[in-house]
């Protein structure tokens, strides 16, 4: 064989595979399942493996809301487990026959993100070997999906060029349950500076906060983004976790958290002591503590966070068939959290709106985790804490103000009010939560005192900040939620 020959013989198997590759990247699972059962079996790996080393991404997801699942190894039974079937390994995996090949097909929302694991052989639990994707839960990593509308909060990272919190450990004992526990207590950047006293929350689940839901990386970033004022945060574990949270021992703890444990915080730190700027949160039994501490004593906590929260009867019946308390709270759920949680959080926000009382409520396409809880804290922190700039909370800023868009969560469209004096130049800019500038809304000078603009939004769904400038100043910052 020539030179010549050979270079056209090399040249001839490259076309044949980069044409192979483009085939496999362009087909839908669909075609390649059809393609895989009308081979001969004998044929069928070969093409499978093609598939699995052509430069996809997996889970397979195609028109945005149907997913693959793949596992191309060796096994006797594959099924799927997470978030979407609380955990039960309930959706077994296709075989292709004459293959190693095996696949399951579930439909999500565009903006889901999910826990999962495969169980190989009825026993073995193991992360998902074609993604790279995982997140850290309470029984260790697991893949994580992200469906392309998800947005990976830039808030839960950690960045070494912002300033940084300290933590501190202490140890406090409780004559009322008898026992003695670990608390970490986060204090902002620069504390303490300036006379006045610090806002404070509370975390049930501490450690696991700090651990699992990067709440002090939260902190940092939006303190440093001027999104949220410094607070003081107390990060406290159980000890006899359901009895403390949902069971015998909750009015002991209570008492442990109001009559022992705050006022060595207090007197030691510089906390305020208005409730309007003391907030307690909690995640799953966490959230039921946190509604009943708030509850019994609305005097020292008047700011409750509730993630994916059991709500014991008495806290429904209180909030129901008692006067309104002097609370603002925040609950959420998830689609797919665990299935007997979500009517009790669904009744909760069904009395709070009945009874008039300050809330948001928000429920998002994921499970009971901490990869779902971390994601949202902010969402809290910025309710209760808004920066002085008025984030959410509209003020005048000599006749400038920017009120809250309606509605709120939108879709596509929405109108957002302002106010500003006639003549003055003013800039209205959207921001992602990273404080990346997507879009300029409005640049120039107003007519007219009282304003409505209208805003057809083409970016992704999520949460953005709008802010209101005037020059170089800024007036006023609204967080908006895209659908």
């Amino acid at each position: 064989m020539t030179h010549t020959q050979y270079d056209m013989k090399k040249l001839f198997f490259l076309f044949l595979f980069v044409l192979t590759v483009t085939q496999m990247r362009s087909q839908s699972f669909g075609q390649l399942i059809s393609r895989l059962n009308s081979l001969p079996e004998s044929q069928r790996q070969a093409v499978a493996d093609s598939f699995m080393t052509a430069g996809h991404t997996f889970p397979f997801v195609e028109a945005d809301t149907l997913v693959h699942f793949v596992y191309n190894s060796a096994a006797q039974s594959v099924v799927l487990a997470g978030d979407a079937t609380e955990w039960n390994p309930s959706q077994p995996f296709t075989n292709i026959s004459g293959t190693t090949f095996r696949y399951c097909t579930a439909s999500y929302e565009t903006d889901a993100r999910l826990d999962y694991k495969f169980v190989i052989n009825g026993s073995n639990w193991i992360l998902d070997p074609n993604n790279r994707f995982t997140c850290t839960g309470g029984f260790g990593p697991n893949s994580e999906l992200r469906m392309p509308a998800y947005q990976v909060p830039p808030e839960t990272a950690y960045y070494s060029i912002i300033p940084h919190g300290t933590i501190l450990d202490t140890t406090f004992y409780s004559n009322l349950l008898g026992n003695s526990r670990p608390v970490r207590i986060y204090l902002p950047p620069g504390y303490p500076s300036g006379s006045e006293a610090y806002p404070l929350i509370l975390f049930h689940d501490g450690p696991e906060y700090l651990s699992l839901g990067n709440a002090a990386n939260i902190l940092d970033y939006l303190i440093a983004q001027h999104l949220m004022l410094p607070v003081i945060g107390i990060f406290v574990p159980p000890v006899d976790r359901t009895a403390e949270y949902a069971g015998n021992k909750i009015d002991l703890f209570t008492g442990f958290i109001t009559t022992e444990l705050m006022p060595v915080v207090d007197a030691r730190f510089r906390t305020s002591r208005d409730p309007a700027k003391r907030a307690m949160a909690g995640a799953s039994d966490g959230g039921n503590i946190s509604l009943y501490i708030g509850m019994k004593h609305p005097e020292q906590f008047g700011k409750i966070a509730a993630q994916s929260s059991d709500v014991i009867s008495v806290i429904s019946g209180t909030f129901s068939g008692g006067p309104k308390l002097n609370l603002e709270l925040y609950l959420d759920i998830g689609t797919y959290d665990l299935a007997v949680l979500i009517p009790m959080v669904h009744g909760l926000r069904d009395i709070l709106q009945a009874k008039g009382y300050s809330f948001l409520f928000r429920e998002w396409h994921e499970g009971h985790s901490w990869g779902n809880w971390k994601g949202h804290l902010r969402l809290p922190l910025l309710q209760f804490f808004p920066i002085s700039s008025g984030l959410n909370t509209p003020q005048d800023h000599h006749g400038m103000k920017l009120e809250q868009n309606r509605p709120n969560p939108f879709h596509g469209r929405t109108i957002i009010p302002f106010s500003a004096p006639a003549g003055s130049n003013v800039e209205i800019t959207l921001s992602d939560l990273s404080g990346r500038i997507v879009e300029t809304l409005f640049s120039g000078s107003v007519s007219a005192t009282e304003n409505i603009l209208e805003y057809l939004h083409k970016s992704l769904p999520g949460e953005y900040i709008l802010t209101l400038k005037e020059g170089k100043s800024t007036r006023n910052s609204i967080l908006i939620q895209a659908l």
